[in-house]
């Protein structure tokens, strides 16, 4: 059978994310959705420069989007929690997208749509059954390291006391300021970033109550509250980095916890440490993501900085891989606990 699919946006993921639609044969471009009117009616090659003409053209009707005969769209903007006007634009475009029949799988959270609260899980629920469809997030963290790897760990356990996932990343070579600068807030002085992050604050908070509150459901775990604690770095000196050039005085660095607890004990948790260069901060976590499962037996894996040389492709490519098991199920939210395991089918082909 081959899936119809969409690709919402064309930004590092989604140009990745069109490059492995069209490799596999069982899948089949069928359009694309941009933001910029610039972009409109141009070929689908020539935005994400592959060099070549396709035939498909993009457009930025989101009407015209929700009229085309498709099994999937692949929703990969920048994520409207942070970035846009209209912080709830992911939300009403995907709740549209579904009712409209199509399967969505996104990369901006909704991973476990329960994390946002009870309304908004009712709603996408709601219109996804009505469209016959199904809602999947995924990418790769969220949607892999402090999520998925956990729960396939978990399945040589005995006993559990405690999850626990730590997120190290240097960000010196990631050439994004919009990103680094703007949807992350490095780079600002200390005012700014508290008078600014609110809505990063909202982002950064759902995306991972979302793992800490999937591994804590996939475990049969139940938790009295996720507590979220942040603390800042300035950068001593300046210095530049790929995104550009971060003052001394300035936002250089964020540690983040969001620890699942139940009985006033850690059960679920999550650490990040973001880094503008490796200097900073050196007396938070160092060395390689982990997930270590403590209990019977004590399992830890490490994750070293070479573990991934495309952490963007990786993300695109854990979207693309799962069209056909999200097509193929039942009409709802259909997180990692309902879809049996990913695998890169026709990748070795």
């Amino acid at each position: 059978m081959t899936y119809r699919v969409i690709q919402w946006a064309s930004g590092n993921v989604g140009a990745k994310s069109v490059q492995a639609v069209l490799d596999n044969p069982e899948l089949e471009l069928v359009g694309m959705y941009v933001h910029s009117a610039g972009k409109d009616g141009m070929d689908v090659g020539d935005i994400c420069g592959l060099g070549r003409q396709i035939g498909v053209k993009a457009t930025s009707s989101v009407e015209a989007i929700l009229a085309m005969d498709a099994d999937c769209v692949l929703h990969m903007p920048l994520p409207s929690l942070i970035w846009g006007d209209d912080s709830q634009a992911d939300t009403d475009n995907i709740a549209r997208l579904l009712e409209s029949g199509k399967n969505v799988i996104t990369t901006v959270g909704y991973l476990y749509p329960k994390a946002y609260g009870a309304e908004i899980e009712a709603r996408l629920q709601a219109v996804a059954i009505k469209g016959g469809a199904s809602l999947h997030g995924t990418g790769l963290n969220p949607g892999f390291i402090g999520d998925l790897m956990p729960l396939v760990l978990s399945s040589m356990s005995r006993r559990i006391d405690r999850v626990y996932v730590t997120e190290i990343s240097n960000f010196a070579y990631y050439p994004a300021p919009d990103i680094m600068m703007g949807m992350m807030r490095f780079g600002q002085t200390t005012e700014q970033f508290e008078a600014s992050a609110g809505r990063l604050k909202h982002w950064l908070g759902g995306l991972f109550r979302e793992s800490v509150m999937m591994v804590a459901d996939g475990l049969g775990a139940e938790l009295d509250e996720i507590v979220e604690t942040y603390e800042l770095a300035l950068a001593d000196t300046s210095f530049t980095v790929a995104a550009g050039t971060i003052e001394a005085g300035r936002v250089a660095g964020q540690h983040w916890k969001w620890s699942g607890m139940k009985d006033g004990r850690e059960r679920v948790v999550h650490e990040t440490v973001w880094r503008m260069h490796h200097s900073v901060a050196p007396e938070w976590a160092q060395g390689a993501n982990s997930v270590v499962v403590e209990g019977q037996p004590m399992m830890r894996l490490e994750l070293g900085e070479t573990w991934l040389d495309d952490p963007l492709g990786a993300t695109a490519w854990h979207a693309v891989n799962a069209i056909g098991a999200v097509c193929e199920a039942k009409p709802g939210i259909r997180s990692f606990l309902d879809l049996p395991l990913i695998l890169g089918q026709g990748t070795m082909g």
